[in-house]
Parts: C-alpha cells; structure tokens; sequence
C-alpha cells in the first residue's frame, strides 16, 4: 500500500439540521481527507461564527442548506442572505455546488442514457427545481424527456408546473432579481424543517415516472407512497434510503457517490474537488470533469425494488 503524501481537510458549514451531521475519512488516490458536515439547524449567526472559525484552518468549505447562486439562463443571481455569511471569509475557498452540479449532473444524465440504465426518451420527468439543477434540465430535454417543474409550485406556493425549459428560463429571468433579495427560509427548507413531511402537489409527484432534484424538496413534498418511481437526488442518509424503500422507489440514483454509507451534497463535493486541486477558487467545468474521471468518483445507482 502506496504511503500516504497528503492529508486534506474539508468542512460543509449547512443552515440544514444537525441530526444529518456526518464525519467520514477517505482516501484518494495518495490524499488522505476528512470530510465534515456541519448542520446549524437554520442558525445564521452560527454558521457564520463557524466559516470565519475555520477560515484559514482548513482546505476547503461547504456552504449547504442554501445557494450563493441562482442561474437564468445565462445570467447569475447571488442570494443577498447567503452572501452574507461568506463576507468575512478571506483564505479558505467556499464553495455551494453550484459550479460542479452544472457538470457533474449533466454528465451523468448523459450516462445514464448512454449505459442504458435509464431511457429518458418520452419518460415524464419532475424536476422540483430547476433553477438551480440548470444543467441536468438541459440534459434531460436533449435525452428526450418530457420534463415538469417545481419552481413556482414549492417556490411560491401557485399551482403552475412549468412544461419547458423556455418556460423556466422566462420565469427566472422575471423572479431571481427579487427571489434573491428575500430571506432563504422563505424559499427552501431548512434546519428542522427539513425533518418535517409536508405533502404537496402530489398529482406531480404520481404523474411523472422520474422524480428529480434536491433531496429536501422531495422528501418534505412527496406522498407517502411512490410506486415504481425513479428517483435521481443529491444526499441522502441511510434512513432517507430506508423511507424511499418503505415508499416503494424502484430505483435510486444520488449525483455525489456514497461515502461510509451515506451520499454528501454537491457543495462537500465540490469543496473535495477544489481541495484535491490545492486551489483558491471554484474551478472550471473540464477541470471537475478531469477530476471526477481521475479519482473515479462516481454517482451511485441503486435498486431499491
């Protein structure tokens, strides 16, 4: 066994609930890290207590339970609120998974397609939200799916599922400048609301084969029963694995792979890739690509009937 050359250091500081907190070590190649997951339960002032503690200490962090970015098409949207938390944050690289999501899910879209593992063709696909699952959107269109959003269902309370990516790109164009400016809680779950089932719009949950996109949303939204659906997410836990069994998901598919048993969310692996890389900042799509097929990281795709 090749003797370790490295040891790296990686810490998602989360709004989420602590109850999902997780600590695993693993290794890579010669580079050894420890990957932490932080929940402060909705707690703004503890979460940016704890990235200025470990700003500097560690390689990278995590910023989960919350986006620093919304995409509309093209344009950039940064959330005031979450801005907030990183301003005194000045060594240490932040990274909230938007930057390896539009890759990474992408890519594996693709794969799933290519390997045959799922045909998307004419399959009904519902995307909770696609405003910040940009590029899985667009790959799922190009793979032939017949896709429903979310965004203003969950997002805003109104009964208007989306039915294009046009029809998305439109409304984000029109809602992210003011979304942005709102308090996150208004629009995502988090702390121990992420614990509470709250079902809702459970048509579009029942009426599509594929239900796709952060884990939250469909875990607070979904019925309680989704027979023979395929489910493609971000993290989830072995209890979460458990309830989506107990549901009757036929298949599940999680974007980050599976560490010591649980899946960590787009940001922790976002913050590994860029501490991998030894860099400063968020780093370019190719550049997580070559990473992820370097270390061979990949999603995990799991049958649970």
């Amino acid at each position: 066994m090749s003797s370790v050359a490295h040891r790296k250091h990686v810490i998602s500081i989360s709004l989420g609930s602590s109850e999902r907190d997780a600590q695993v070590a693993v290794r890579l190649g010669d580079v050894e890290l420890l990957v932490e997951r932080r929940g402060t339960d909705g707690d703004f002032a503890k979460a940016r207590q704890l990235m200025e503690q470990y700003d500097g200490k560690v390689d990278a962090m995590g910023l989960g339970g919350t986006d620093l970015y919304v995409y509309a098409g093209k344009e950039r949207y940064t959330f005031r609120e979450s801005a907030k938390l990183i301003a005194n944050v000045k060594s240490t690289p932040v990274l909230d998974g938007s930057g390896l999501k539009n890759s990474l899910e992408r890519r594996l879209i693709r794969k799933l397609a290519g390997e045959g593992t799922i045909d998307f063709k004419n399959k009904k696909v519902f995307l909770v939200c696609g405003v910040d699952r940009f590029g899985m959107a667009e790959a799922l269109q190009e793979a032939g799916a017949k896709l429903t959003f979310g965004d203003l269902l969950f997002g805003l309370g109104l009964n208007k599922p989306l039915r294009s990516l046009e029809a998305l790109a439109g409304w984000a164009k029109v809602l992210a400048p003011v979304v942005t400016r709102l308090p996150v809680s208004w629009l995502y779950p988090m702390g121990k609301e992420q614990q509470k089932r709250t079902p809702k719009f459970s048509q579009y949950f029942l009426e599509n084969d594929i239900i796709a996109g952060d884990f939250h949303f469909i875990r607070k939204f979904m019925p309680e029963k989704l027979p023979g659906k395929i489910i493609i997410t971000n993290t989830v836990t072995a209890k979460d694995r458990a309830m989506l069994k107990e549901a009757g998901v036929k298949l599940l598919v999680t974007t980050t792979p599976s560490l010591e048993g649980r899946s960590f969310g787009t940001n922790v692996m976002e913050a590994l890739l860029v501490a991998l890389k030894g860099a400063k900042a968020s780093l370019s799509a190719d550049e997580y690509i070559e990473l992820l097929d370097k270390y061979k990281i990949e999603a995990s795709v799991e049958y649970l009937k």
